[in-house]
């Protein structure tokens, strides 16, 4: 169960990422930031993957629910 739940498709793209690292920093570890995007975040994962020394890649999920519904688990290691 995700610890918090963004959803961004009303956010304009210029603010999306920082409101993710934003939230993401609030969570605790081992919890995980669920976001649900438009499109999917896979730039997100791999900016994640190289700025964000507590995101857990391998535990990353991403699921496309339908057309312009994609939601995605960024969880924080312990």
């Amino acid at each position: 169960m995700p610890a918090a739940t963004l959803d961004l498709r009303d956010v304009p793209p210029a603010e999306r990422h920082p409101m993710i690292h934003e939230a993401f920093d609030d969570i605790e570890s081992g919890e995980a930031l669920r976001i649900v995007n438009d499109h999917d975040p896979k730039p997100l994962f791999y900016e994640f993957q190289a700025e964000v020394d507590d995101f857990d890649a391998e535990g990353y999920r991403v699921e496309e629910r339908g057309p312009g519904e994609f939601v995605a688990d960024l969880p924080k290691q312990d």
